[in-house]
C-alpha cells in the first residue's frame, strides 16, 4: 500500500477511490476498519467510516483507529477525505479530526481543499462555490443534517480548530508547485497549522497534489486526489497503471435504491420514474408499523426478473421537513435507511447482482446489511461515481447459488447526471 485514506462517509469514499483508480492506482474501499493483520493487495486503500455527523469524540476515535491500521499496513501518506461541500456540524467534525490526525502523525501543517471542478465545486479566495453560487446560496444551507450557512472556508475551519488557519490563493497555485510549496513553508513559519487552498481547475488540483508530495497528511475533497498518484509514479513506486479499473463481469437482475433527497437525486428519480418501474416508500406508513417492506418486496419480485426497478424514499425539501418535524430528524432517517437496507438485502438474497444506491447514509446502511466488507473499484460512471465489485458475506443458510459477487454503485446524493440510473446500468451491461 502506498496511500492510506480515511473517508467520513461511504459514498464519499467511493468518490475518492474513483479518483485514485483514474490516476492508475489499484484501489480497494473497505467498509469500516479492517481487522488487524488483514492483507489487502492494492496501491491505495480507502477506509470508509460513517463519521461526518457523529459526535466529534467518536469521529476522532474512529479516524485515529483507521489511521493506525493504514500505517501498520504500510501506508506512506494519509489522506483525510470529506465532502466537496465541506459538510460539517457546528462542532466539526473536519477540524477536530484533522487536528487529531496531525497529532497522531507528528506533523505541524496540512492543507484543506474540498474543490472538485469537474463537479462544479471550486474555491476562490477561500470561498467555496457550487457552480456559480456561494455554498450558502446553493441549497446546502437547507441540508437537514449539516446545513452550511457560511461559504468562507477559512472562517468555517477556524471555528473548529485551535490551530491558525491561513489561505493559499489561486494566484500562488497557478504559479506552480514550487511557488505553492514556498507559500506553505511561509505559512508554517508564521505559525499557521492549516491552510485553505484555492482551486478552480483540474490543473490546479494537480499542482496542489505535487506540492503536497512530502506531507504526512493531506485533507480535502476527492478532487484533490487526482494529483496524488503522480507523486508515487515519479518516485518509481507506482508502475503498472493501465489496468487499475479492470473488474470481472457481473450478470443478473438489477435494483436501484434511493434515500437521498438532494436536488440531483430528485431529478434522477423523476427521470427514471417517467418510463420505468418505481415504488415510493412512505415514512409515515413505516412509522405506523404498516408492512411497507413486505409490500415493497412483493412489488419488486413481480417485476425484477424482467427489468430493473427503483425503490425510493427521495422527497422534496418541504416533504423532508414535514417528516422530520413529525418523527424527529434522527428517527426519520434511521427508519427509512433501515427499510431500504432490508429491501436491498432481501432482494440480493433472491439473486440481484447489480445494485445502485443513492445517498451516503442510505448506502452505508445498505452495504452493512449486505455484509460487504470491501470493494474493488472499477470504471467511472459519472464524475465521482464508479462501478465496484464486492464479495458479500453469505448469511447462514444461504446457498452459494450464482456466487457472492455483486456489482455496486454507491452514489453521493448530489452527484450524477439526470439519466444516471439508466446510464449506469447500460454501462455495466456493455462491459
Amino acid at each position: 500500500m502506498l496511500l492510506g485514506c480515511i473517508a467520513d462517509d461511504f459514498t464519499g469514499a467511493t468518490d475518492l477511490a474513483n479518483m485514485l483508480v483514474r490516476g492508475g492506482m489499484r484501489t480497494v474501499q473497505t467498509i469500516g476498519i479492517p481487522a488487524p493483520g488483514t492483507i489487502i493487495d492494492a496501491d491505495a486503500v480507502v477506509v470508509s467510516l460513517k463519521s461526518r455527523t457523529t459526535p466529534a469524540a467518536d469521529a476522532i476515535a474512529e479516524s485515529l483507529a483507521a489511521c493506525r491500521w493504514l500505517r501498520a499496513a504500510g501506508a506512506q501518506q494519509i489522506f483525510f477525505k470529506y465532502c466537496s461541500t465541506f459538510d460539517s456540524t457546528e462542532r466539526g467534525n473536519i477540524g477536530p479530526v484533522a487536528d487529531a490526525l496531525m497529532t497522531e502523525l507528528g506533523c505541524d501543517f496540512t492543507i484543506a481543499c474540498p474543490a472538485f471542478p469537474e463537479n462544479a465545486r471550486s474555491v476562490y479566495r477561500g470561498y467555496l462555490f457550487v457552480g456559480d453560487l456561494l455554498l450558502n446560496e446553493s441549497g446546502m444551507e437547507k441540508h437537514p443534517l449539516t446545513p452550511m450557512t457560511d461559504a468562507n472556508l477559512v472562517r468555517v475551519l477556524q471555528s473548529q480548530t485551535t490551530r491558525r488557519v491561513g489561505l493559499a490563493r489561486c494566484d500562488t497555485v497557478t504559479a506552480g508547485a514550487k511557488a505553492l510549496s514556498a507559500r506553505f513553508d511561509a505559512l508554517r513559519a508564521e505559525g499557521f497549522g492549516m491552510a485553505i487552498v484555492d482551486a478552480l481547475s483540474d490543473a490546479d488540483l494537480h499542482t496542489i497534489g505535487a506540492a503536497c508530495a512530502q506531507m504526512p497528511l493531506v485533507t480535502g475533497g476527492s478532487g484533490i486526489a487526482i494529483g496524488l498518484p503522480a507523486n508515487f509514479q515519479q518516485q518509481g513506486l507506482l508502475k503498472d497503471t493501465g489496468h487499475a479499473s479492470a473488474l470481472p463481469r457481473i450478470d443478473g437482475p438489477a435494483l436501484i435504491i434511493s434515500g437521498s433527497c438532494s436536488k440531483a437525486t430528485n431529478a434522477q428519480v423523476g427521470e427514471w420514474s417517467r418510463s420505468r418501474p418505481a415504488l415510493r416508500i412512505d415514512p409515515f406508513a413505516l412509522h405506523r408499523g404498516e408492512p411497507v417492506v413486505e409490500q415493497a418486496l412483493v412489488w419488486a419480485r413481480e417485476r425484477i426478473a424482467r427489468e430493473p426497478v427503483l425503490i425510493y424514499a427521495t422527497s422534496t425539501p418541504e416533504e423532508v421537513a414535514a417528516v422530520q418535524k413529525a418523527l424527529g430528524v434522527e428517527a426519520a432517517g434511521a427508519l427509512i435507511e433501515d427499510a431500504l437496507a432490508s429491501i436491498a438485502s432481501a432482494l440480493v438474497r433472491d439473486g440481484v447482482r447489480k445494485l445502485i444506491s443513492a445517498g451516503g447514509e442510505t448506502s452505508g446502511a445498505v452495504v452493512k446489511a449486505l455484509g460487504v466488507r470491501s470493494m474493488r473499484v472499477g470504471p467511472q460512471i459519472d464524475p465521482g461515481v464508479p462501478w465496484m465489485v464486492a464479495r458479500r458475506e453469505l448469511a447462514a443458510g444461504e446457498g452459494q447459488g450464482a456466487g457472492a459477487d455483486i456489482a455496486l454503485a454507491l452514489k453521493s446524493g448530489n452527484f450524477g447526471a439526470t439519466d444516471f440510473f439508466a446510464k449506469a446500468l447500460a454501462m455495466l451491461d456493455a462491459a
